[in-house]
């Protein structure tokens, strides 16, 4: 990247912090004291898909933690750490997993592509494809197939989240907690609910259940 290009990005932040402060003086003093967001977004590092821009919030309102393909895994204790943070010290009150349309890592899960290092990490969709292999391969468009693939990815990724030790936890303790699955429409700039929220123990088996047999029967194949 170019000095000019560097140059731009900062140009662009006194901007924005010149802007802010003019609608609100003590915005930034008031943000430095301290955060108490009520949403944790997991999301995908995919560029397109900036989380507090989608749901137009401003600094301090969301707690974010985003990798390619939006994946939670039991031994990402990068992904783990920042869950506990904000479920036993933010307490916030909603997980929300969002995936997207489209996605990338999917799709290069999906056709096995050789990348390098991140194909170990991909494996993980690729578990996700094994598992829904049925209802994948009655879906003739290929296009309608990854995104399918993207929504089920994120429900997988909803279901993983319920079982962490932190989030179990959080509800034996009657701390109040959802998790949700959503995806994002690069082709419209749309975020949909996946229609799986679980918020007890007793809920996660038959919310995974309901979701993927009951979209799974209406899609377009």
């Amino acid at each position: 990247m170019k000095d000019k290009d560097l140059k731009r990005l900062l140009d662009q932040n006194r901007e924005w912090a010149a802007a802010i402060t003019a609608s609100d003086p003590e915005f930034f003093q008031n943000l430095a004291k301290q955060q108490s967001p009520k949403y944790l977004w997991i999301g995908c590092a995919d560029s397109r898909v900036p989380a507090t821009q989608l749901v137009g919030m401003v600094p301090g309102e969301m707690f974010v933690h985003r990798n390619v393909a939006n994946v939670v895994v039991h031994t990402d204790f990068n992904c783990l750490s920042v869950m506990q943070y904000a479920v036993d010290v933010l307490k916030v009150e909603h997980i929300i997993v969002c995936g997207h349309h489209g996605c990338g890592g999917v799709k290069a899960a999906m056709e096995n592509s050789q990348l390098g290092l991140i194909d170990n990490w991909l494996r993980h969709v690729q578990d996700v494809i094994r598992d829904h292999e049925p209802e994948l391969s009655h879906i003739n468009d290929p296009e309608r197939q990854l995104d399918r693939l993207c929504e089920l990815n994120v429900i997988e990724q909803v279901l993983n989240v319920a079982r962490t030790t932190i989030v179990q936890s959080a509800w034996q303790r009657g701390q109040e907690l959802v998790v949700h699955g959503w995806i994002y429409g690069l082709e419209d700039g749309l975020l949909r609910d996946l229609g799986v929220s679980i918020d007890c123990a007793e809920g996660l088996e038959a919310a995974y259940q309901g979701v993927t047999e009951g979209s799974g029967q209406n899609r377009e194949r």
